[in-house]
């Protein structure tokens, strides 16, 4: 079973149902990934995960193949999952444990893991205030590893419209990046 193609498995997953086990077991890692890298936290990226999956197998009924990966679909589902928790998140606010208490280890450098956490932090947040589609096209290029034509085929564009949303992403990165190290300098 698992040699087959997505549209066989898929196929087959209609008549057996069960079988879309095998989607999630070949889907669940990507989807976890760029769960975790939009939220940043292991528990909601696992949370997100088991979300995303429980709507697209309540939706797999009404899945249709419309030329583009099974896995682009799912994308669609995790990017709207995540994106309501955000939203429902921006109403309240938390403070992690982590961010409370840190135990401190033999040979470590408060100093130097500060200003690294720091650096990730602020690099994080503004990856995180790109608009949905540039945040996503980063975790599917950094994080999965995608060629151009792959990410096109996700979001629905052209090889080269992925290429210029990709540059003038990291142009708009860069320049933020730098106004807020401007800022800080003040």
């Amino acid at each position: 079973m698992e040699n087959l193609s997505d549209s066989e498995l898929i196929a087959r997953a209609r008549e057996e149902p069960e079988l879309f086990g095998l989607l999630y077991e070949r889907y669940v890692a990507q989807i976890y990934r760029y769960h975790y890298y939009r939220t940043g936290d292991v528990q909601d990226a696992e949370d997100l995960t088991a979300r995303t999956f429980y709507r697209a197998l309540q939706a797999f009924p009404r899945y249709e193949d419309r030329g583009y990966p099974f896995v682009a679909w799912l994308y669609r589902i995790a990017h709207n999952v995540v994106a309501n928790m955000l939203r429902d998140r921006s109403r309240r606010s938390a403070v992690p444990l982590e961010a409370v208490a840190t135990i401190a280890a033999p040979g470590w450098e408060p100093h130097a893991e500060t200003e690294r956490r720091e650096e990730n932090e602020s690099l994080l947040a503004a990856v995180r205030r790109l608009p949905p589609e540039r945040q996503q096209l980063l975790i599917l290029k950094f994080v999965e590893g995608m060629s151009n034509a792959e990410i096109g085929r996700i979001l629905g564009r052209t090889e080269g419209a992925v290429k210029s949303l990709y540059h003038r992403t990291l142009i708009a990165l860069r320049e933020e990046l730098a106004d807020e190290r401007k800022g800080e300098a003040r």
